[in-house]
């Protein structure tokens, strides 16, 4: 696997989001960010929103980053949800990457989860296209990772930056590409903007960060934050889509509605869920094991049931089971 030259340490350090538990309004915070389209005049496609919230994982503090679309582009439903455990200088804990794309005649699906372990942090990606399954798996030294930044970790750092009213030159980090291969990745500052938000023009600060490859074009991200830290509109240069803020964030405490939980792409309640699942298999097989007569008992309903084969299963059911109910009440 190969990495990129040594990464030279930004001038902005990771330790000042040690300052973040000082700064409500910039940790702890939601936005809600509508997608509009550029190309179809402006309409509403989908919903953006970000969280982040103290946390523990594996009783060690850390700061929970919860991010995620839903929306439908072309007609073809879509979606992205990123949940990460940070440390206070940025480290990432664990991660869980997930993408996809309903088509009309398959689903593209992209699922990458890291998480550091031993001073390693191991990666394993699983891209499903229709019915072709591909998985790839990694793993880097945290030594090889010093300077990472990922989906997560981005959001924080950029609001960092942003709280400084300053981007430090040569701002250079790393991150991945598709394959999992490590790249350069940079941070620049954008001149200060002016957008409207529910007919107030409020004052923007821009940055822009550029994903670096060796066999395609880099990809240029642009966002805006307001002053507090929140983010008010990010792009994808040469996208038609662009994620804009609904409203400010005094205004919208009330009216604001949280997009639905997926439990399914929260790593904590996935995780809960199959401890809980595998508990369940166990407790049944082994109450299934300490009464075998259950199974010739089901067995023999079976039989019974498809050679008579009646219209009132229900009935059949009770009729068929209404013996054993008056041996038990006979025996007690």
């Amino acid at each position: 696997m190969e990495a990129p030259d040594e990464v030279e340490s930004p001038d902005y350090p990771l330790e000042e989001t040690k300052r973040a538990k000082d700064d409500a309004e910039m940790v702890v915070s939601e936005e809600a960010i509508t997608f509009l389209s550029l190309i179809e005049g402006g309409r509403d496609i989908g919903r953006f929103c970000v969280s982040v919230e103290f946390a523990h994982r594996a009783h060690q503090p850390c700061m929970l980053v919860h991010a995620q679309s839903q929306g439908a582009i072309d007609n073809s439903p879509c979606g992205t949800t990123v949940t990460a455990y940070l440390t206070a200088d940025l480290e990432v804990l664990e991660e869980d990457h997930h993408e996809y794309v309903k088509l009309d005649d398959h689903i593209l699906d992209k699922r990458c989860h890291m998480v550091q372990c031993d001073g390693q942090m191991s990666i394993d990606k699983v891209t499903t296209d229709g019915k072709e399954v591909t998985r790839d798996s990694v793993s880097y030294s945290m030594d090889a990772l010093r300077g990472l930044v990922t989906e997560g970790s981005n959001f924080l750092l950029m609001r960092l930056i942003v709280l400084r009213k300053k981007v430090p030159e040569h701002m250079n980090f790393i991150s991945f590409d598709q394959k999992l291969r490590i790249r350069w990745t940079t941070f620049r500052g954008l001149e200060e903007e002016q957008i409207e938000i529910e007919g107030e023009t409020v004052e923007v600060f821009g940055m822009e960060r550029i994903v670096h490859f060796v066999d395609e074009s880099p990809t240029t991200w642009q966002c805006y934050f307001l002053p507090d830290g929140h983010l008010a509109s990010r792009l994808q240069v040469g996208s038609p889509v662009v994620m804009k803020l609904l409203q400010l964030p005094s205004q919208k405490e009330e009216a604001y509605h949280k997009m639905p939980l997926v439990w399914e792409e929260d790593i904590q309640m996935r995780s809960k869920f199959l401890d809980r699942k595998e508990e369940l298999k166990a407790d049944h097989a082994s109450y299934l094991k300490a009464h075998p007569e259950i199974r010739a008992l089901i067995s023999d309903f079976l039989q019974f049931l498809l050679l008579k084969k009646p219209n009132d299963v229900f009935q059949f059911a009770r009729e068929y089971f209404l013996p054993f109910t008056l041996d038990t009440s006979q025996d007690s």
